[in-house]
């Protein structure tokens, strides 16, 4: 496991993408996409998050960086050097397992783009951090994450009541397990 913080602002590369640690000046790009209504319609409480949120996100992950080495990237097209979403490993709410989390501007939706790139975090989440499990969570309807997470090499786990009375689905990831 890499000593934090990490002493590489990459933290992995597919043909198509680049991930790296978020710094200040992805705020304004992480509002579009944690902003736009569509994209957190299936995040936490459904809320867009203000700009301020943003900031607030960023400085969090960057105390991530420090305590754990990883925490959530921004994920940079090769084609065009900007910044197409986010990718990453977060504990919500203190909980004990890694949790990947993405999201990309509503215009890289369908294209592939979520399952490289949780793909590769995957990897990243056992050959540079040392995470034997990862975890991700979604709600019955997100169909389009399910996708994901599979594709990815994730596999299906228990379904989790919740007290309202809705659901969770929770996926899978184990070093070594393959696809």
């Amino acid at each position: 496991m890499m000593t934090p913080p990490f002493p590489s602002a990459v933290i992995f590369e597919t043909s198509r993408m680049v991930a790296r640690r978020v710094d200040v000046a992805d705020a304004a790009i992480m509002h579009k996409v944690y902003g736009d209504p569509a994209a957190m319609r299936w995040v936490g409480d459904g809320k867009p998050l203000d700009l301020a949120q943003c900031e607030r996100w960023i400085e969090i992950t960057q105390r991530n960086y420090v305590a754990r080495g990883y925490g959530m990237f921004a994920l940079v097209s090769r084609d065009s050097g900007s910044v197409i979403g986010f990718c990453g490993l977060v504990h919500p709410g203190g909980q004990a397992e890694a949790e990947i989390k993405y999201a990309l501007c509503r215009e890289h939706w369908g294209k592939g783009f979520a399952s490289e790139a949780a793909a590769a975090m995957l990897a990243a989440a056992s050959s540079d951090f040392g995470l034997p499990l990862v975890i991700a969570s979604t709600a019955p309807e997100n169909v389009a994450s399910h996708r994901v997470l599979l594709k990815a090499g994730m596999r299906r786990g228990p379904v989790i009541p919740n007290d309202d009375g809705t659901e969770t689905y929770v996926f899978i990831w184990r070093a070594g397990a393959g696809t």
